[in-house]
């Protein structure tokens, strides 16, 4: 009896076929990145840097075991936005028209002044330093919304808040005026500026 050779499979397409399939997935795959907090550094400056009284400074610290220190005492993150909100708002020396604070002669002078010192250790997690984070630029956010809401009814932009001035500046959409909006959005900046400081 004779052998019978066996049938030969063609792997000549092989190579091709698991090629096309390699581009294939390194097409479709996402490759999820790393997105870093959005912070814009002041220049470098030569000079001596301004005496700040300890009244202007409104400390935060973050520890290895996620627990917030402010001003020397135990806080819960809830009621960090309203205490930072206290804090800018104060107007301690009367200098502020559109601050409504208690004036406490203990705390900052005027929002102009006042810088919010956070500092963190290396244990501390990513998520604990950005929730910090979160409601200390939140509490600046409330700040500037009640004002823009009050300058937006007498310029033209009733009902609006200062993020959505911001939303609408940079909305190619939007019909106001664009140069006016900016110079409130400027203004608001002035009177209340994001003085948040980092130590490490």
């Amino acid at each position: 009896m004779a052998k019978r050779s066996a049938p030969e499979v063609n792997a000549g397409s092989m190579a091709d076929i698991a090629f096309l399939l390699l581009i294939f997935f390194l097409v479709t795959t996402t490759i999820e990145k790393d997105s870093g907090i959005n912070r814009k550094l002041p220049p470098m400056e030569e000079i001596d840097p301004p005496i700040i009284k300890q009244k202007n400074i409104f400390t935060v610290l973050l520890n290895g075991k996620d627990q917030l220190l402010v001003e020397d005492e135990l806080m819960d993150i809830t009621n960090l936005r309203d205490e930072a909100v206290k804090f800018l708002d104060n107007n301690g020396d009367g200098s502020c028209s559109y601050c409504f604070g208690k004036k406490d002669p203990k705390s900052s002078d005027n929002p102009e002044k006042a810088i919010i010192s956070l500092k963190n250790e290396r244990e501390t997690t990513y998520a604990a330093y950005i929730s910090v984070q979160n409601e200390l630029v939140a509490a600046y956010n409330i700040l500037r919304n009640r004002r823009a809401l009050e300058l937006g009814s007498s310029k033209g932009f009733r009902g609006m808040d200062f993020v959505q001035m911001q939303i609408n500046y940079k909305d190619a959409r939007f019909n106001g005026d664009k140069e006016k909006l900016k110079s409130l959005i400027d203004q608001i900046k002035l009177e209340f500026p994001q003085k948040l400081s980092e130590v490490q």
